[in-house]
């Protein structure tokens, strides 16, 4: 919330705008409670012997704790041992209620630590800032990653997170600082990098007590626990080789990632020590400079990021550190201001899967996505100061003039009048994407459902006299090179075509970018509904039919998934048919937008390609061309309804421009209103 705050005139809220602030809170609350439950419900519903895996391995042969003998017998264990001894007791007790009793308190700890980073953001703060804030800081934390993987394996990570932030805001004097930050060290042994923050900060005090608190500690656990001491700080070297492999990609730090490209045995170490050193000393700079700026989460947050990428091992449950990068302000324009925190949310609540796309050449971003994001973090992210005028006050948005046809009651579906952020947009066409995949592959339906939806297509073009799929697909089998032309389009132009519009579109026309971008939108999402309710299967699909499939070869229908290509990817959403629904929106989107009439005619030959490729390999049926036109036809309407028209050639928004051609500013359009 701090960071796309853009603050304003202090004062007293109006009464709507209060009752206003009140509501959202209530239903942030409110969802914040429902994520909650669901991660209950998750843990709960699992299997005995999948959840909290990672608790279970408290219990012995039997069933019986781990009173005596080595929690590390397996390595499945990666705490500290005054973790083991803190918390050998509460195992005891969860024992008989272990999902009831460890997954409550956990997500009570969830919540406290959502509290107390709300109070922390840098002063002052505006009354919304101040409503807001807990209820959206509580529910990213639900969201997140780090905390569903921790309540699934029965994990202790939120505990030294939520220590470091009590001893850094909540708690009075140095030398109570200094103890909860020490006993976090002793959970998890890299925040002792939190030391020099607090001595260069001007913290001495805490520094020192952080210091002889984790002494204190791990000697008392050494002195309780010798044999589980030795075997985690000799034998495994301070828990190196607990977990699972290093170079597994859960692991987020320098030296999986080192792992993972290759490099091992005494290079690796030499290369990983080098980083560490020159991540630790550069990030622990920036940290203590933004402490001193006055803003001490973030740099709590960046001390946490270099923890992340410095530790030997940072599992997923350990990585809740970077998402409190997200108070960190970025970007001298309020368009701008939006980037950074929804890259990390993105980020700390997605899959890598769903970040990335499934291309090689990018595997090692998806791999380390993590670690990538607390590396920028710590060293590169340009984090504004407090002295900075657009820390509070960034360069408004420039609006165009509100379209006659645009509804008054919809302020937010105002016009922007300049270039779009290109990272954001990036972000978001890929999230969304991804989005599409997951719910295309979910509504799969059944085998026997679509084959009935697929008889009562091919009922309706008989009596249209639109069943031409046989016969086109035998004739253009019958010859080679057409067969390998439509064979080679279908596969080939479907996300390329529509991304290069996209690319053009805003390079050069930035507002019919967005025009375009918002219509290809609203058709995905059409689609997806038809996909979820009339599953259908295509014609290659339909046994008895004769069809011939061009592309995957002849399919075994006497097995339920017709071999291994149902595994990858939901062969019944066929209507509508979007490979004719992108193409039509690529055609009309030229067509439209294109100043010249070879332009215009070339891109309607893609939709006309389209339709005789998917007709002809065997993946569609007429009707589903006709449904894809009539999504893409809903798409533009709903564009047009809740955006106004397009905007006209050659005005200033058309090209994000000023009348003599210097880029728009803040005083080059209507300003948007600082919100406090």
């Amino acid at each position: 919330m701090a960071n796309v705050d853009q603050g304003g005139p202090g004062g007293a809220v109006g009464a709507g705008v209060a009752a206003w602030l009140g509501a959202v809170r209530a239903v942030l609350w409110l969802v914040a409670g429902v994520l909650a439950v669901r991660q209950v419900a998750v843990v709960v519903r699992s299997p005995r012997s999948e959840r909290l895996a990672d608790l279970e391995t408290w219990v012995g042969p039997d069933g019986v704790l781990h009173v005596s003998g080595s929690l590390y017998d397996s390595t499945r264990f990666t705490g500290t041992p005054f973790g083991g001894l803190v918390l050998k007791p509460l195992t005891r007790a969860a024992e008989q209620a272990l999902g009831w009793g460890w997954t409550f308190g956990t997500l009570i700890l969830v919540v406290a630590l959502g509290l107390v980073a709300a109070r922390a953001l840098p002063q002052p703060v505006t009354r919304r800032t101040a409503l807001l804030a807990a209820p959206v800081a509580v529910t990213l934390l639900m969201l997140s990653l780090p905390v569903r993987n921790t309540l699934y394996l029965g994990q202790t990570s939120i505990i030294p997170v939520l220590l470091v932030l009590v001893g850094c805001f909540a708690v009075r004097g140095e030398r109570a600082s200094g103890v909860f930050i020490g006993v976090a060290a002793a959970f998890q042994p890299a925040v002792l990098l939190f030391v020099p923050l607090l001595w260069f900060t001007g913290r001495r005090r805490a520094a020192v007590g952080t210091g002889v608190t984790f002494a204190g500690a791990t000697a008392l656990a050494w002195a309780v626990m010798p044999h589980d001491s030795y075997a985690y700080w000799v034998h495994h070297l301070a828990g190196v080789g607990l977990g699972g492999r290093a170079d597994d990609l859960a692991n987020q730090s320098l030296h999986g990632a080192l792992l993972r490209f290759g490099l091992a045995g005494p290079l690796e170490i030499a290369v990983f020590l080098v980083l560490a050193v020159g991540v630790a000393v550069f990030g622990m700079r920036r940290a203590v400079g933004y402490a001193r700026d006055g803003q001490l989460l973030l740099a709590v947050a960046i001390t946490g990021c270099v923890v992340v990428a410095v530790s030997p091992t940072s599992w997923k449950h350990q990585l809740l550190w970077v998402l409190l990068a997200v108070v960190g302000r970025v970007g001298k324009t309020a368009s701008s201001r939006y980037v950074w925190p929804v890259a990390v949310v993105l980020v700390m609540t997605l899959p890598a899967k769903m970040m990335v796309p499934n291309i090689g050449v990018l595997y090692p971003v998806r791999d380390n996505v993590v670690l990538l994001a607390a590396l920028a973090s710590a060293l590169v992210v340009p984090f504004l100061s407090r002295t900075s005028q657009y820390y509070r006050h960034p360069i408004a948005t420039v609006y165009a003039p509100k379209a006659k046809t645009r509804f008054a009651w919809a302020p937010l579906l105002r016009r922007v009048a300049t270039r779009p952020n290109l990272l954001l947009e990036l972000l978001l066409i890929r999230v969304t994407y991804a989005a599409y995949q997951r719910t295309r592959l979910e509504a799969a339906g059944s085998r026997a459902v679509a084959e009935d939806h697929a008889r009562e297509i091919l009922a309706v073009e008989k009596a249209l006299f639109l069943d031409i799929e046989h016969g086109v697909n035998h004739a253009v089998v019958q010859i080679g090179w057409l067969r390998d032309f439509f064979d080679f389009y279908y596969t080939s132009f479907h996300f390329v075509v529509p991304l290069t519009v996209l690319g053009v579109l805003y390079w050069r026309r930035p507002a019919d970018y967005r025009w375009a971008r918002t219509a290809i939108g609203f058709t995905t999402v059409l689609a997806l509904v038809g996909f979820f309710f009339y599953p259908l299967a295509p014609p290659r699909l339909m046994p008895g039919l004769g069809i011939i499939d061009t592309i995957h070869g002849v399919q075994d229908f006497s097995k339920p998934d017709y071999g291994t290509l149902t595994e990858l990817t939901n062969q019944y959403a066929a209507m509508p048919s979007l490979h004719f629904g992108w193409s039509l929106w690529c055609g009309l989107t030229i067509a439209i937008v294109a100043p010249r009439w070879w332009v215009k005619a070339l891109g309607l030959l893609h939709p006309t390609f389209t339709v005789a490729a998917i007709v002809a390999t065997g993946n569609h049926w007429v009707l589903d061309a006709a449904g894809g036109a009539a999504v893409v036809g809903a798409g533009f309407a709903l564009t047009h309804l809740l955006t106004g028209p397009r905007a006209a050639p050659g005005s200033d928004e058309d090209d994000g421009k000023t009348d003599d051609g210097a880029p728009q500013t803040a005083t080059s359009g209507p300003r948007d209103p600082v919100r406090g």
